[in-house]
């Protein structure tokens, strides 16, 4: 099964959802802002995607954590960071058994999906 990760009034995950939606590709949403996320996702995803990809750097909540927060770069950092703070996650991300995505992509989606 497909599963979009990301948070329902972000305008790139709506949009994910219409895509996905519009072509009848069966996803789950996982709001990540409700459900969380937990060490095992982030280790998963960062086999297949660069950390510094996930972490989205331009979100309110980056510009509200300490300065000391923000200088862990390794990848046990940000996947700290990732799971202490869900909505640092790039949105969105999509997880599914043929690949892992980050941001909105149909030129992506069209090759994996259709």
């Amino acid at each position: 099964m497909t599963v979009i990760y990301g948070i329902p009034n972000c305008d790139k995950c709506r949009k994910a959802t219409k895509w996905f939606d519009s072509k009848k590709i069966p996803y789950r949403f996982h709001d990540v802002r409700q459900d969380g996320l937990d060490t095992s996702m982030v280790k998963n995803w960062l086999k297949h995607v660069d950390a510094h990809e996930l972490l989205n750097r331009r979100s309110t909540t980056w510009r509200q954590l300490s300065d000391a927060e923000r200088t862990g770069s390794g990848t046990a950092d940000i996947a700290r960071l990732l799971v202490q703070h869900p909505t640092l996650l790039k949105r969105p991300l999509v997880e599914s058994k043929a690949a892992v995505t980050v941001g909105y992509d149909e030129r992506v989606w069209k090759e994996l999906y259709l």
